[in-house]
């Protein structure tokens, strides 16, 4: 066994020993299907700390031929199937993390030799009477092992995506990486050679300069799962189950962790999960694996939209996205879209592929993002927030005027960018006003059916804040009145959507006039 050629089983073996283990051998099963075949090249790219390493570990100790894991699988999920003995440590692995030679390499332009070397030369310790000392290539080397033994490779890439992400700016390390990318794997040859070739990263492969490289890569995504959707993460069914066995409240920490829509699932970041059961505290764990310097110089970018949409989603609003537009490329982000769709594969926002729209998934990111742009002084985010508050407290304190005159102000100066055309519109604007409504409520609830018909917005204060702040349920009207809005919150019994909760409640009716172009607001409470 080698360190990256036919490595043992002893960095999986590492995570079946932590205190939380969830099986997700279900991927294996998943390669075992493509072996040796034209779909045996994948690209699995997920953010930090959502198990890309993991399942690049657990794919290497299954098929190593350096490793004895029978022991190892056969209680898993993999071990009930059918073929799992058919392909267990029966192939030679190359396991290389382009991170770790980045680290330990001293002269960043000699990385791909680098990497080169340390691998050739491991494969010439086990094929001596193979690899003579004139080859000097990988791709030749695997050639020929496979010529003269009949043996594929199964390649694992980890963070394959790093020279892309962090040496943007070197072209002689990107293009020479990338030429070892085609040689490795495109053309007649490789398919000779290659058992499954399996890349992970942050970012999918779709990009302009790599795209000839490695278009035969099937890419699985943030954006499009595919079939390996149930392994990128936590799926709801798994949360339940650690909720159970670590009396956990399941609901709590559906709404800090939840929120990634990956096909039919609901995926949850696993690095938060584990450290909510362990520590027992709902908070952000996210900054312990990502930098806000990555973050706001994205969204300070001088985009038109931009920074209307990341207070949108802030405030629990979803936008509208061009996914498609984006190359891959953080040296060539030419728009709004490009901005959002990198912060989807990052993991700072969701993406709901059905109504191609992103949103900022729980409250964990909700905090991470505010953090960020505190720390890094986001004035107009935090001038915005000071501006919010007033709102809020103005709703609190039942000031329908000074409500209308904060709502046209924070749309005059922040969201102009939303026109006012119906209701629709003037939704969006609420949802954006009343941004600092999260720290104290819920995700406000918007087309709340109620039985009689919708509610549009409905917020709910968190529990510790209960005593303190009522719910809101807030009607909106264009070019008709505030009262109708009341009204209509009365008539249509809107208040029995929440008839479990039993705090204060507001009723809002706010009105946009388009003639004189006002807005108006009463505001009533209920009692009970």
């Amino acid at each position: 066994m080698g360190r990256f050629v036919n490595p043992d089983n002893s960095a999986f073996q590492a995570a079946l020993n932590s205190r939380i283990y969830v099986d997700k051998t279900g991927l294996i099963a998943c390669m075992n299907n493509i072996l040796d075949s034209t779909d045996a090249y994948i690209c699995n790219s997920r953010p930090r700390r959502f198990g890309k390493s993991y399942a690049a570990n657990m794919l290497a100790a299954y098929y190593s031929k350096g490793a004895s894991s029978e022991e190892m699988f056969s209680k898993l999920d993999i071990g009930k199937t059918p073929d799992f003995k058919r392909h267990l440590n029966k192939y030679d692995v190359i396991h290389i993390d382009i991170q770790w030679f980045l680290t330990n390499c001293d002269d960043k332009d000699k990385l791909v030799g680098y990497i080169t070397k340390i691998v050739l030369d491991e494969l010439k310790d086990v094929y001596p009477d193979i690899l003579p000392s004139e080859v000097l290539s990988l791709p030749d080397a695997l050639s020929r092992v496979r010529n003269k033994t009949g043996q594929k490779f199964v390649i694992i890439i980890d963070e394959w995506d790093v020279l892309i992400r962090d040496e943007a700016a070197n072209k002689k390390v990107q293009d020479d990486y990338i030429r070892f990318l085609r040689s490795m794997f495109k053309g007649i040859e490789p398919t000779k050679y290659i058992q499954l070739a399996y890349l992970t990263g942050i970012l999918p492969i779709k990009k302009e300069r790599t795209q000839s490289a490695l278009n035969n890569f099937r890419e699985y995504s943030m954006l499009n799962a595919g079939p390996l959707a149930s392994y990128i993460g936590f799926t709801e069914n798994e949360v339940k189950e650690l909720c159970r066995v670590y009396n956990k409240d399941f609901t709590e920490v559906k709404r800090w962790y939840d929120g990634y829509q990956l096909g039919a699932y609901q995926v949850y970041n696993p690095n938060a999960v584990v450290n909510t059961m362990i520590d027992g505290n709902f908070q952000s764990y996210w900054s312990a694996t990502a930098s806000y310097d990555s973050i706001v110089p994205l969204i300070n970018m001088d985009f038109d939209g931009l920074r209307t949409s990341i207070i949108e989603m802030l405030s629990g609003a979803s936008v509208d996205v061009d996914v498609a537009s984006f190359q891959n490329d953080i040296s060539n982000i030419v728009n709004k879209d490009d901005v959002l769709t990198y912060l989807i594969h990052m993991g700072y926002l969701a993406y709901s592929a059905d109504s191609k729209m992103a949103f900022v998934p729980n409250e964990e990111i909700r905090q991470e993002l505010l953090r960020a742009t505190r720390r890094k002084q986001w004035n107009e985010l935090m001038v915005f927030q000071w501006e919010s508050e007033r709102l809020l407290d103005a709703t609190l304190d039942m000031d329908g005027t000074s409500v209308a005159e904060q709502i046209e102000k924070i749309h005059e100066e922040y969201v102009s960018a939303i026109q006012y055309n119906n209701e629709n519109s003037l939704s969006s604007v609420l949802a954006v006003a009343y941004l600092s409504a999260m720290q104290y409520y819920f995700k406000p609830v918007r087309e709340l059916p109620t039985g009689r018909g919708f509610a549009d917005f409905v917020f709910i204060p968190k529990p510790e804040y209960k005593n303190d702040y009522p719910a809101l349920i807030v009607e909106l009207k264009w070019n008709k009145s505030a009262k109708s809005a009341l009204q209509q919150i009365k008539d249509k019994k809107y208040p029995n959507a929440i008839r479990n909760y039993t705090g204060a409640i507001l009723l809002v009716g706010i009105n946009y006039n388009k003639e004189n172009k006002k807005h108006e607001c009463m505001i009533e409470k209920m009692h009970i």
